[in-house]
């Protein structure tokens, strides 16, 4: 899943942010690593492009632009914003994302959402947690330079004038966020909906607060290794962190909420406050209890409320093939012969029969896990995941269609209102050929969106915020059914697979036995 996440620097040194970007720096002080020689040193892996700066570099580009429209000369003001959007680990290995295509999709999002910008874009193969997640600097310098078109998020004239300064906003970061949903979404990787809030709410403080326990617990272990002691914890976690985790565990198993408040106190010895509507958790030895709010979503009353009655439901049902939520995925079966013949070896041969083995133990243990005990019933289950992907995916493109309307919409209502005034202004024009020439792009602009509206069958004309309003909740909509999607795909993929796996071998035993019978026909004759 992919995040986004904002900062702003003050910092008159313009040549910072590429500074950092390009060489090392510890990670807790932030101050640059020296080789032996003194020297900063560069970053392993990395991927550095700018924008709109004009064949001069980002530090230069900001300047002439601070010069030109006399800006950012307090040490008060904002020289430039940092975006970073941070890749969901597991797409590298599931859904082929390299740091190549990480870059790609940053000056993409670089391009569509900070026009008129001195702009860098970098992309970082991992992060501080070492967990392989690749992300995107994006810095951008405050001043814009070129007027640009209006968009329906741009709330005053200085978000798209020229001259003015870039305002991270809640509407601004709302529509970013929408922006990174539909750019992995369109790029086939992980995502959750970021506009209804996040199961987990980290903050800075306390990530850091994590980093800088786990560098003293680790520490202070290699003091006690390296006297003998035993070692009792290796992972450092934050009181909330622990918190999360005690909650977690009874939630998985309690089906109401009376269970679910007795097992924390009697396990853990955290009691269950409820106040305006709101959840809080007061933990031995605080006098002040931790709200919902500040632990994240998935702990709020509502969430525990709907995994409660979940976790009924699913006791009364004991549906067996959910037992495994997460099974090995399944490939078909290699056609050695086929391979055989067009050249491979021994080896190869050897390798392939290890590799229909294990694969025919993982389809198996699939059939195992689903209940399945006929060819019948391996059919019409597969047929009941199929039309569950076809379901699925039609609710996905229809919310698609529908996004796409709205910004087709969105996109002519906003020329419409834009370029209205010279519509009005053409009539009154002293000379109003030589006025339809100078503003033949806006008068064509208005014709077209003019001419959409009646095509449709449209009599009003829509509010803009509505429509951006109605754009982000299909969205959001779709990305809270898309992980369904995605599952349901996954299951009938996973499921036909094994059934095309067992009808590879029995095919295959079906012709040995029909050669064997065949050999034993010809010795008759003999």
């Amino acid at each position: 899943m992919a995040t986004i996440k904002h900062t702003s620097s003050k910092n008159s040194d313009l040549t910072a942010p590429e500074h950092y970007l390009t060489f090392q720096h510890n990670e807790y002080t932030g101050l640059p690593l020296l080789d032996e020689n003194g020297h900063p040193k560069l970053r392993e892996e990395y991927l550095l492009d700018t924008l709109e700066c004009g064949g001069q570099s980002f530090a230069m580009a900001c300047l002439l632009a601070n010069r030109k429209y006399g800006k950012n000369f307090s040490p008060d003001d904002v020289k430039t914003h940092q975006y970073i959007i941070s890749f969901d680990p597991r797409d590298a290995a599931d859904n082929g994302l390299t740091l190549e295509k990480a870059q790609a999709l940053g000056l993409q999002f670089c391009k569509e959402n900070f026009p008129g910008h001195p702009a860098i874009v970098c992309s970082h193969p991992d992060g501080h947690n070492g967990a392989g997640n690749i992300h995107v600097h994006i810095v951008i310098g405050s001043v814009r330079i070129r007027t640009i078109p209006r968009q329906p998020y741009m709330e005053k004239p200085c978000d798209w004038q020229e001259g003015m300064k870039h305002r991270c906003t809640a509407a601004m970061l709302r529509h970013l966020r929408v922006e990174t949903m539909e750019l992995c979404q369109e790029a086939g990787l992980y995502q959750i909906d970021l506009l209804n809030g996040t199961g987990e709410r980290i903050t800075e403080k306390e990530y850091w607060a994590q980093r800088r326990g786990q560098r003293r617990l680790d520490h202070a272990n290699q003091k006690a290794a390296a006297s003998g002691q035993s070692i009792r914890q290796t992972k450092y976690e934050t009181e909330k962190a622990v918190l999360r985790r005690q909650i977690r565990s009874v939630l998985t198993k309690a089906v109401s909420l009376e269970e679910f408040s007795a097992q924390l106190l009697q396990e853990h010895g955290i009691t269950v406050r409820e106040s305006r509507g709101r959840f809080s958790y007061l933990t031995a030895g605080r006098t002040k209890p931790i709200s919902s709010r500040k632990l994240g979503d998935d702990f709020s009353k509502e969430k525990v409320l709907a995994v409660l009655g979940e976790n009924a439901e699913r006791k009364k049902t004991a549906r067996l093939y959910s037992s495994d939520p997460h099974p090995d995925r399944i490939s078909r079966l290699i056609d050695i012969q086929a391979k055989l013949a067009a050249g491979k070896g021994a080896g190869y041969e050897h390798w392939a029969k290890i590799f229909n083995l294990k694969q025919l133990a993982k389809s198996m243990a699939l059939f195992t896990r689903y209940n399945l005990n006929s060819e019948e019933e391996l059919d019409a289950r597969v047929k009941e995941l199929a039309e569950k992907y076809d379901e699925a995916h039609k609710v996905v493109k229809d919310l698609e269609n529908r996004i796409k309307a709205n910004r087709e919409l969105s996109r002519h209502a906003l020329a419409y209102v834009q370029n209205k005034k010279f519509a009005q202004q053409v009539k009154t024009a002293k000379n109003p050929e030589i006025f339809r020439e100078q503003h033949r792009a806006e008068l064509t602009a208005y014709q077209a969106a003019a001419a959409y509206f009646k095509a449709q069958k449209i009599t009003k004309l829509p509010s803009l915020k509505q429509l951006e309003t109605e754009r982000e909740h299909l969205i959001s909509e779709k990305a809270q059914f898309y992980e369904a999607y995605r599952e349901a795909k996954k299951a009938w993929m996973e499921l036909s697979t094994a059934q095309q796996n067992l009808l590879s071998t029995l095919h295959r035993e079906d012709r040995q036995q029909e050669a064997e019978q065949g050999g034993l026909h010809d010795l008759d004759r003999r």
